[in-house]
């Protein structure tokens, strides 16, 4: 049921910035004591919302109020009722649902019909790490932490009651159906089991789900509820099943109760559970969860700005590292699903036996160039890197290097080759534990027919939808490209784009491999993107298999050649070659102008076309059909305000970018947080990096990278560097004068020395960059201008 109703919602929001924020902050502030989980969870999907888990761990565990789909589940601020509280939330994947309950002989089998709870937010403690309810229904009070691999429980049940854990084996649960499952009684305090996730129009395959659960007390009985009845039962496998785990009454102490999951088998869990959580102390998991959480997210230190700004940096810094997870067991053992069965393989281990890295599962890395990739290899490089090695396992087991893998499936989601970026940026900035000549053959395939370019988003038994046979010959990939629908997302304007950007990637390698006919291919099929470019109309226009452009052409129209955007905005997709666009624009200046009309048009949109409910929380108006020449809620349009320093406007640049944080990635509260998808840490990576400054165009493609300046929030940044990939300990941005009224850069220097441009290289980072800026009111058009 729904707690709050639309009228209510602004007052709420009030009432919750009051909570948040009517103390005066605390200055010895840990910054995992500054993130605000709940941000933006009332329009959560399934896997936004994270409390008791790890960053990057398998376990996300917390309590779900809406169950049914992957839009607008999980855990959502304004619904007032606790189905479940659940350990896999993940992309495409769920299970392992569980609920404590108290019971009477006479009511005990109509739990099975409805085992939800109402709770309230009064009651409740969100922390990353940590996530603790009084569930009303059965005055339980519930609280959660977690290992990578490991849930941990403990329940406070009321005193003279008859009390048990529900475990879900079956059923709608988030993005998949539980089509089968089951559990064994192995002890007298123990559960193992599993259930199986349907294949979903994104991941095909069936995934299994397998859990072992510890109890701190004796199993009394076990109480199994099918569609034959329900009676006593120690073991069980089959379809539309729950079981209903009953202790002793009057239970002295709270429950304690660790789940492991895996996606290996039973064994695989029950090992997990061994290495991660071997005894009983919640407290301690706890604080260590709580540690990790700190470290992690100590690794950037900011001084300056104000609460809400700190709080909410590190909040998006904190979606940054949580969304994609692991799927390998803790002796790195994973299960391989790229083929036509299932195969348990085992990743490489080091001297001490331990794994040398681990596989992950994630939604796609389609804009993170703008995105994951500049933050994670400047301030988590070691996860970039286990990342590349993940992906090249797939690519040995199944033959393609993914760009967004489900539990060990390929999901083909989204378009083109999102992960030759990823690859080639890594290698670039001197990340190199993994095999760059295995990985450039992945890649290198991936941008040739029968490779990811050659899919559109879930094309899973054929190679056509993408079009690259004619973008190879014809140099752009044609809209329509047929009348059959091979998959999401055929739309051949911004697939060219996209190939066009990843193609001039891919060359970079090439040509640092000594790869120069392939650096020589990829480099001429970079220049595409001028293909699509209509100088009549001045607008990157879909082309048909005649070469005609599409009639006709409404450049705010959404999708219709494009991908979750419009060509108002792909008309500045050509990250690669910016000169190049703008001659094609009638200039740079003429591209000042225009683009810096274009952002004054979404000014009263806040920059953002996705979010219907915004103009009762913001003011700000809503468009409809997505109709808005600027998009910050989606990853098409990242980069549209630092194209301004490309052009010789610095200042706007500066103006812009800050503009754009003040509208689109400062609120706090359940209704106010991204104003569309967060998509796994893409919009939270992009927020923290337009907070700090800085930017990276190219997508750090480029030999020795190019990082470049925007405006940053703060009055002094600091990202401790990670000393097996850096020689520095530390990047720092310190900013004099620096306040809500004074976005503009008036003078810079690095090391001391003058700045003479808005860029800067990897290299400066790498032995050591204090780069110093004085902040001003007004702009200054002569410092940078090129």
């Amino acid at each position: 049921m729904e707690l709050i109703n639309k009228p209510m919602k602004g007052l709420l929001y009030i009432a919750t910035f009051v909570m948040l924020f009517s103390c005066n902050k605390n200055e010895t502030s840990r910054p995992v004591d500054l993130v605000y989980p709940q941000m933006g969870s009332a329009w959560s999907r399934w896997f936004y919302f994270s409390s008791a888990c790890r960053p990057f761990g398998m376990v996300s565990l917390f309590p779900d109020t809406k169950i049914d789909g992957e839009w607008k589940s999980g855990y959502r601020y304004g619904v007032d009722t606790i189905r479940d509280f659940s350990h896999i939330h993940e992309w495409q994947l769920s299970g392992v649902a569980v609920m404590p309950v108290t019971f009477t002989d006479e009511n005990r089998d109509s739990i099975f019909a409805d085992w939800s709870s109402v709770f309230s937010h009064q009651t409740e403690t969100v922390k990353p790490g940590y996530h603790s309810v009084l569930l009303e229904r059965y005055q339980i009070k519930a609280e959660l932490t977690a290992t990578n691999r490991v849930g941990a429980h403990r329940y406070k049940f009321p005193e003279n009651t008859k009390n048990g854990v529900v475990f879900q084996l079956s059923k709608q649960l988030g993005p998949a159906e539980l089509i089968e499952g089951g559990f064994k009684q192995t002890t007298e305090n123990e559960i193992t089991g599993f259930m199986v996730n349907s294949p979903t129009m994104r991941r095909p395959k069936p995934t299994t789900v397998y859990f072992c659960a510890r109890f701190s007390q004796p199993i009394k009985l076990i109480h199994l509820s099918t569609a034959h009845g329900i009676s006593p039962s120690t073991e069980w496998k089959g379809e539309n099943g729950n079981i209903l785990v009953e202790f002793n009454e009057n239970l002295d102490e709270p429950l304690l109760m660790k789940v492991a999951v895996s996606f290996t088998d039973e064994a695989g869990a029950a090992k997990n559970l061994e290495t991660e959580m071997p005894g009983w102390d919640f407290n301690q998991v706890a604080q260590e969860a709580d540690n990790h959480w700190n470290d992690m997210l100590s690794r950037i230190e900011i001084e300056g700005g104000t609460e809400q700004q700190q709080r909410r940096f590190y909040s998006d810094l904190y979606h940054a590292i949580m969304g994609r997870r692991i799927i390998s067991d803790a002796d790195g053992k994973y299960a391989d699903l790229t083929g036509p069965e299932k195969i348990i393989r085992q990743l490489p281990l080091n001297e001490q036996g331990k794994p040398k890295f681990n596989m992950y599962n994630s939604d796609a890395f389609w804009g993170a160039q703008w995105t994951l990739n500049t933050l994670w290899q400047l301030v988590y490089p070691e996860v970039a890197q286990e990342f590349c090695n993940s992906f090249l396992e797939y690519y040995k087991n199944g033959g393609l290097i993914p760009r967004g893998p489900s539990g060990g499936n390929y999901t083909f989601v989204m378009t083109g080759a999102s992960s030759t970026p990823f690859f080639v940026s890594t290698w670039q900035k001197g990340i190199r534990g993994f095999d760059i000549n295995l990985a450039y053959a992945g890649l290198k395939k991936n941008h040739l027919p029968g490779g990811m370019m050659s899919k559109v988003g879930y094309e899973h038994s054929t190679t056509n939808g993408g079009g690259l046979e004619w973008y190879i010959q014809n140099g752009y990939v044609p809209y329509p490209l047929s009348d059959t629908i091979y998959g999401s997302h055929q739309d051949g304007a911004a697939i060219t784009l996209e190939n066009s950007y990843q193609d001039w990637c891919l060359a970079q390698l090439a040509k640092l491999l000594g790869k120069m006919d392939d650096y020589n291919t990829f480099i001429q099929q970079s220049d595409n993107f001028k293909n699509l470019f209509n100088p009549e109309l001045g607008f990157m226009i879909p082309k048909d298999k005649s070469g005609n452009w599409k009639t006709p052409f409404d450049p705010l129209l959404y999708d219709n050649g494009f991908i979750e955007g419009n060509g108002a905005q792909y008309t500045w997709f050509v990250p690669h070659n910016l000169p190049a666009l703008f001659e094609l624009l009638g200039g740079a200046d003429s591209a000042i102008s225009r683009l810096n009309r274009e952002f004054e048009l979404t000014r009263e949109f806040g920059f953002c076309n996705e979010h219907p409910e915004k103009e009762a929380f913001t003011g700000l108006k809503y468009v409809n059909d997505r109709r808005t020449w600027i998009n910050y809620s989606n990853q098409p349009n990242s980069h549209a305000a630092f194209i301004f320093n490309h052009a010789g406007a610095p200042w706007l640049t500066q103006y812009w970018s800050r503009t754009v944080v003040d509208s689109v990635f400062s609120g706090l509260s359940p209704y106010l947080g991204y104003q569309g998808d967060e998509d796994q840490g893409l919009m939270g990576s992009l927020a923290v990096l337009m907070k700090m400054g800085i930017f990276q165009m190219s997508g750090g493609c480029g030999e020795d990278p190019l990082y470049e300046l925007g405006s940053p929030l703060f009055d002094k940044v600091t990202i401790h560097l990670q000393s097996e990939f850096y020689q520095s300990p530390a990047f720092t941005i310190t900013c004099n004068g620096n306040n809500s009224n004074s976005p503009f850069i008036q003078q810079a220097t690095l090391n001391g020395q003058p700045l003479k441009t808005v860029w800067f290289k990897h290299s400066d980072i790498n032995k050591g960059a204090l780069i110093s800026l004085k902040m001003g009111s007004k702009p200054n058009t002569t410092r940078f201008n090129k």
